[in-house]
């Protein structure tokens, strides 16, 4: 029997034992992070070059890129080296650090989408009063609480989660260290605190959900009362990027921590941890530029201005 001081490292979940395979997983998630890499950095640099774009909805839109490139570079790169080199092993500090940088990037982005619901609220059903409300210190203690609340939930769930005496091995069934996967190799009955905590993360999860729908009836009454069908689609067309990544977020989240073990094979596991942890940061910049003209015409500035620059 082995317990947490005598593990130092961890074994993650292979993808396949095939060797093509194997290179052919490391090609597609290099391909997937240097998406994201593009999409993201690109949408940083554009609002943080171009002042048209110093708005409370573009400055978000900042903050989510970069919570983005965090998550996706917390896990994504570890898997990719492990195909590469025929290996599923990960230190126990590295194990730590990914639960910590993941379990922080994602409370805080899910917070941040919270927020992003409130602004787009003002902005449809109070734009009188917006610039009042959502100024500069506003936004700056907002986007702090999202950053913040990831923080203390990353804090607290890792000082629970390694304290915890481990007895069953050290084998994970995920591609990156999550703590329900930890917690299935603990002693009996010593993970008990950190259901607790578990528990209140999803009352905090739910409240933010609840929060969010709440906004969006308020901003589909407010929409039907548009007069114009211009105007009624533009609001639309302001708050549809926002609607797709938190549905994407909570479709895919919810379906991992919600569905019966009857029906979740490690195969399914794997895809669905995919599909939230990877797919979200490489198309959320896609999002967000396909239907936003300010965000698409400040990218072909900067894309022109690097061309022109390297001619």
């Amino acid at each position: 029997m082995s317990n947490s001081s005598s593990i130092t490292q961890f074994l993650l979940l292979a993808f396949t034992d095939t060797r093509q395979l194997q290179l052919l997983h490391f090609w597609l998630f290099l391909g997937i992070y240097l998406a994201a890499l593009l999409g993201n950095g690109l949408i940083i640099t554009a609002v943080a070059c171009d002042h048209r774009l110093h708005t409370p909805m573009y400055f978000f839109l900042l903050n989510l890129s970069v919570l983005d490139l965090g998550s996706i570079s917390t896990t994504v790169p570890k898997s990719m080296a492990n195909s590469l080199w025929d290996t599923r092993a990960i230190y126990y500090t590295g194990c730590a650090a990914q639960v910590f940088f993941f379990l922080f990037l994602i409370t805080a982005e899910y917070s941040l989408l919270t927020v992003m619901a409130y602004d787009r609220y003002l902005a449809i059903c109070k734009p009188l009063h917006y610039g009042t409300l959502l100024g500069s210190r506003a936004c700056w203690k907002m986007a702090a609480a999202a950053w913040g609340s990831g923080f203390l939930s990353a804090v607290l769930h890792m000082a629970n989660t390694f304290s915890i005496p481990l007895c069953q091995g050290n084998a994970l069934d995920q591609f990156f260290c999550k703590i329900p996967q930890i917690l299935k190799l603990s002693c009996s009955c010593s993970y008990l605190r950190e259901v607790g905590l578990l528990v209140f993360s999803f009352c905090f999860a739910f409240g933010c959900f609840i929060f969010i729908v709440l906004s969006y009836v308020q901003i589909f009454r407010a929409m039907l009362r548009i007069p114009s069908e211009l105007g009624r689609h533009k609001a639309f067309s302001t708050c549809l990027p926002h609607l797709a990544v938190v549905s994407l977020f909570l479709s895919t989240a919810i379906f991992t921590y919600l569905k019966p073990p009857s029906i979740s094979p490690l195969s399914l596991d794997l895809v669905v941890a995919v599909v939230y942890s990877v797919v979200p940061p490489a198309v959320n910049p896609l999002i967000y530029s396909m239907r936003n003209q300010e965000l698409k015409d400040a990218l072909k500035k900067l894309i022109q201005s690097v061309v022109f620059q390297q001619q």
